[in-house]
């Protein structure tokens, strides 16, 4: 196994995250990358272990889980070491697998999502065994290949697998670029739900000029999403947002103009936050499409599909921990959110306390992606504070 990085060399982010950058890893192909973190964990004194999993339909993920200690507390840093695609190459300034610095902004794909807070994580690691030792507690490492993917033979089995071989995990920082506008302006303590709709409406194929001959999908429809956009879920909580439901797709199939279609199918999502369960929605969602039918007339079909149900992390001693760690190294008090998309977090939740924190993301899964230098050093400082607060007071070994 070939390590890029050694020694010293694992104090320095800028050097770690420039080696990760190399490894390409767009989902799922993330072996190389995974072989070069496993590397720098050994060193470390980290366990090790790679666990591939597949399920038909999807490609093999690899993934790993690397752990230092055996006792309580534990901390795990979860995230992934896949990619998205770069697109067409030419349009960035540099090779986007080979990081390079400009004007103190290191360049490259995943240097923002999110090879940089891995890059952080392992600086701040290598830090603190050399001031405090090894902690009596536990810190570990949980890296995907396919969160940027599927996510379903990652995290959530990589998880399930642990728990059946009896680990425990307190609590989670996810390195995903969490900040906005500047390094610790933001921690995610919670994710909205997501659950992804088709619904088929039913009629009967005819010409436009003997509509009395056929029976059109469409007006059905009509009166089906007049209903579903206009259902107003919820009014928000102190730490989330309004729930939305929100249409994304209409579809015939019919390029003929003058034929009344057989089927419509119509495509929607709904962000949902945590005074819904998306079984609760689910139900709701067929009552109301019910009544309309009853009243209107048509037959339907609906499938549903969930990303994740929504959860919190309440403010507590970890969450104020982390507060705290980004207030004291970089002088910022960031805010709780529980904004954006979903991430893996929404599996981590049923296993341990957990947040996320990491680099600005304005630039992920764009062309030229990008953080600025001072930020990913700055990072490992945070991720240090971290470490030496949670594990404070406890006995350390050599």
């Amino acid at each position: 196994m070939t390590t890029p990085v050694s020694g010293d060399g694992l104090h320095d982010p800028v050097e770690l995250v420039t080696a990760l950058i190399a490894c390409p890893s767009v989902t799922p192909d993330v072996t190389t990358g995974l072989d070069v973190l496993q590397s720098w964990l050994e060193t470390l004194g980290f366990s090790c272990r790679r666990m591939v999993f597949s399920e038909a339909g999807q490609s093999d993920v690899d993934n790993l889980y690397g752990r230092l200690g055996s006792d309580a507390p534990h901390l795990c840093f979860a995230g992934h070491m896949d990619v998205v695609p770069p697109g067409d190459t030419s349009e960035w300034g540099s090779d986007p697998f080979a990081a390079t610095v400009r004007d103190g902004m290191l360049y490259g794909r995943g240097a923002a999502d999110m090879k940089g807070g891995i890059a952080a994580f392992v600086a701040a690691v290598a830090a603190y065994r050399e001031r405090a030792g090894n902690p009596r507690g536990s810190v570990s490492l949980l890296i995907t290949g396919d969160e940027e993917g599927p996510a379903v033979n990652g995290t959530r089995k990589t998880l399930m697998s642990l728990a059946a071989d009896g680990e425990t995990i307190d609590d989670c920082l996810v390195g995903e670029p969490s900040s906005k506008d500047a390094l610790g302006d933001v921690i995610k303590i919670g994710r909205r739900g997501s659950m992804n709709a088709v619904l088929m409406v039913y009629g009967t194929q005819g010409h436009v000029a003997y509509p009395h001959l056929a029976e059109n999908p469409l007006t059905h429809l009509a009166s089906m999403l007049s209903a579903l956009t206009s259902l107003h879920l919820d009014e928000g909580t102190d730490h989330f947002e309004p729930s939305n439901l929100e249409l994304t797709s209409i579809d015939t199939g019919n390029d003929a103009s003058n034929v009344i279609p057989a089927s419509v199918q119509v495509r929607f999502n709904i962000r949902f936050n945590d005074t819904h369960s998306s079984s609760d929605l689910e139900k709701q969602i067929r009552a109301l499409l019910d009544e309309v039918v009853a009243k209107t007339g048509g037959r339907y079909k609906l499938d549903f599909t969930v990303s994740g149900e929504a959860f919190l992390t309440p403010p507590g001693p970890f969450i104020d921990l982390v507060k705290d760690a980004i207030h004291e190294t970089i002088g910022r008090m960031p805010v709780l959110s529980t904004g954006g998309g979903t991430s893996d977090a929404r599996f981590i939740k049923d296993y341990a306390r957990v947040l996320e924190f990491g680099l600005v993301g304005q630039t992920m899964h764009k062309k030229n992606e990008s953080i600025a230098v001072e930020d990913l050093t700055a990072l490992a400082r945070v991720y240090g504070k971290i470490l030496d607060d949670y594990f404070a007071g406890a006995e350390t070994s050599p």
